[in-house]
């Protein structure tokens, strides 16, 4: 089981939508996925389910449990502010530590509406997880002018980004 996180809790935000992309993609690679959507935390989560009340709240609880699934995830995270979502960061802390996604293999996916393609929130994400013991598949997918490449049917436009997830698919499966 492969989870595919998508790293902002704006609601349908283009991180979800490239989720639901990439498990197309996983499907037609034979591999079985899920998507876990930061979209669906509790909207208190950091006064409810971190430090003295980790293992508190049933929601966060069933997001975490969702890691669980598997050895492999894909985390598809937007750049704000030349970096990752806050909320991103704040749902790897309120994972059990040790524990939560050490051994795990992560494969990365940044968005962005301008050139940069997420590289910031990439490099900043990668520390964190191998921090973690999570190996990062070096095969990083930068989607720039996500905008433009990210049609109504949530399909992509360019070639280029069709191609270097795929790839990137048969990279993580292989990992």
């Amino acid at each position: 089981m492969i989870t595919l996180l998508a790293g902002t809790n704006r609601p349908n935000s283009r991180a979800r939508r490239i989720a639901t992309y990439y498990r197309a993609v996983l499907t037609e690679l034979g591999a079985e996925s899920q998507i876990l959507d930061l979209a669906e935390l509790p909207t208190d989560f950091i006064i409810s389910a971190l430090y003295d009340q980790v293992g508190t709240n049933p929601e966060f609880n069933r997001l975490s449990t969702m890691l669980d699934a598997g050895n492999k995830l894909v985390i598809i995270t937007p750049e704000y502010n030349a970096s990752f979502p806050g909320v991103l960061k704040a749902f790897i802390d309120g994972l059990p530590y040790p524990g939560g996604i050490a051994g795990k293999k992560a494969a990365l996916v940044g968005l962005s509406s301008g050139g940069q393609g997420g590289l910031l929130a990439m490099a900043h994400l990668t520390d964190i997880l191998m921090y973690l013991g999570t190996a990062v598949l070096p095969q990083r997918v930068r989607l720039p002018f996500i905008n433009k490449d990210l049609n109504d049917s949530d399909g992509l436009n360019l070639d280029l980004s069709r191609q270097l997830l795929r790839e990137q698919a048969q990279a993580l499966l292989a990992f």
